[in-house]
Formats: structure tokens, sequence, C-alpha cells
């Protein structure tokens, strides 16, 4: 999808990212997630290629687990801003799900 930015900053700290949600059905039907995953936006001119880990969020018990797939609600982030944070995200449990590739054309 083109998307149209424009950004201007002293230092690179918080630098822009994009964040990619995937979601599919499952085996009932059900939009669930596939994956999460994000990248930094690329600062130098021309055509970049990047490649996103994706992950999703798992359950911590068995009982968990069940209860989820039984009732089709898998685990998932409500906020999206916790997959670009790295802070609070070392102590969710995630599986790793795939990859997904992203090209920039950076003017």
């Amino acid at each position: 999808f083109p998307i149209d930015i424009t950004f201007k900053s002293t230092n690179p700290f918080g630098w822009p990212q994009i964040v990619v949600s995937v979601y599919g059905p499952d085996f009932f039907g059900n939009d669930v997630v596939r994956g999460y995953g994000a990248v930094h936006v690329p600062f130098t001119p021309g055509r970049h290629t990047r490649t996103i880990a994706m992950f999703v969020p798992e359950s911590t018990s068995m009982l968990q687990k069940f209860t989820s797939w039984f009732t089709g609600r898998r685990p998932e982030f409500t906020d999206p801003r916790v997959v670009a944070q790295g802070e609070g995200r070392e102590v969710t449990r995630v599986r790793s799900q795939g990859f997904v590739t992203i090209s920039f054309n950076v003017m």
C-alpha cells in the first residue's frame, strides 16, 4: 500500500516504525491474529527491502490454551504500541509465526 509521509527530526531516537498486524480465519471461521511485527522506516534515499519476523502472543497455561481454542478467542494485543516498544515485552510469552517482506521507496 502506498504511504506518503514527511518527517523532520534532529536525532534518530524514537524513529518512526511501521507496525504490521496480520489477521486471518481459524478452523472455525473466526478472524484471529496470525502475527505481529514492527520495523523502523529507513531514512536514506533509495529502495529498501525489510523482512519482518512475525510473532503471536501465547497463553501461559494449558487451561488457558484449551479455553482460547474452545471459545475461538486467542490472545492478542489491544494496543499496537506494545509491538513497537521494547519495554514490558520481555514478560510476554510469544511464538514465532513467519515473515513479512516490505519494500520502501524513500525520496
